[in-house]
């Protein structure tokens, strides 16, 4: 009799024990336990729908996946992915109706957590702030989502290659400017008369320095990596090169084109401006491969 209670007690026990399936996760705000690796899963930023698809996990739902496919471009969202409105507000109704297992969210999202946690747990990854470098913060936030999904031998294969595609470009870089790096200033046009620069904390100037090239006209670090000037500032560019990156239509460069302003630019005169194409400058980690890829084509375009 005393055996069978011990068996008894030994079981109950073993039952109250926490399940061996859970996982112990990391995101922006510390460590959170799951029950398993989620299976559906909703990524409320492009950044982190980035981050899932480049780990070969595809997302349940992404918000305004039109204008994802026109700026981010790569890697594409396949087919079936629901769309969930903006990234600001998501639509909750379609959200809860999809059945998450996990929801991912990010700073526009944030004031969002605790109707979010009604419908599915919830992890917060901030990439992009002043007070952080960007580059750094994709990379960690890559490796924790990894952990998230099981993904973690690839996640590190992933960014092994993408050092390598780093190296791999400034050497072309090298013998194209036959080992005279140029300075570039890289950017995006805000409008006709204001640019919007990247920062000393952005991913763009970070892939620049891993390309072995300098950065023209230096900004400090501020929120999403980037700063607004005044067209006007880029007449200090004199020797250097400018990429900006689009999407930029042909009238929208017509119009550039014509400008007196910007035909007097020494980078214009000197031909050391080139569109670059599209790509997130405010991605994951892969993301960076992406700009310096697009970066370097540019310039090979320009060469001297």
């Amino acid at each position: 009799m005393k055996t069978f209670f011990k068996l008894f007690s030994l079981t109950i026990a073993l039952f109250s024990l926490p399940s061996f399936a859970s996982i112990t996760v990391t995101d922006s705000l510390g460590q959170h336990q799951l029950d398993s690796h989620p299976k559906r899963i909703v990524a409320l930023n492009w950044d982190l729908a980035e981050q899932l698809l480049e780990l070969d996990v595809t997302p349940v739902g992404v918000p305004n996946i039109k204008d994802y496919t026109t700026w981010v471009v790569k890697p594409a969202i396949p087919e079936g992915v629901e769309d969930l409105g903006t990234r600001a507000e998501p639509n909750m109704q379609k959200l809860a109706e999809l059945k998450p297992d996990l929801i991912l969210a990010a700073s526009p999202q944030k004031d969002l957590i605790p109707r979010l946690q009604t419908i599915a747990p919830v992890l917060y990854y901030q990439t992009y702030n002043a007070d952080q470098n960007s580059a750094k913060a994709a990379i960690e936030n890559f490796r924790n989502i990894a952990a998230v999904v099981g993904k973690t031998d690839l996640a590190e294969q992933k960014l092994n290659a993408m050092n390598q595609r780093f190296a791999d470009l400034k050497s072309q870089l090298e013998t194209a400017f036959n080992g005279e790096m140029p300075s570039v200033a890289a950017m995006r046009f805000a409008n006709q008369t204001s640019i919007y620069l990247y920062a000393s904390n952005s991913t763009t100037d970070y892939v620049i320095h891993q390309l072995g090239l300098t950065t023209a006209l230096p900004q400090p670090a501020k929120e999403w990596g980037i700063v607004q000037k005044r067209i006007t500032d880029l007449q200090h560019i004199k020797d250097g090169y400018v990429i900006y990156f689009g999407p930029f239509s042909d009238a929208q460069k017509a119009k550039l084109n014509k400008s007196m302003l910007w035909k007097a630019m020494p980078f214009v005169r000197n031909g050391h401006v080139n569109e670059a194409e599209s790509v997130w400058n405010y991605g994951g980690a892969m993301s960076m491969q992406y700009i310096a890829e697009s970066i370097t084509e540019s310039l090979l375009e320009i060469k001297p």
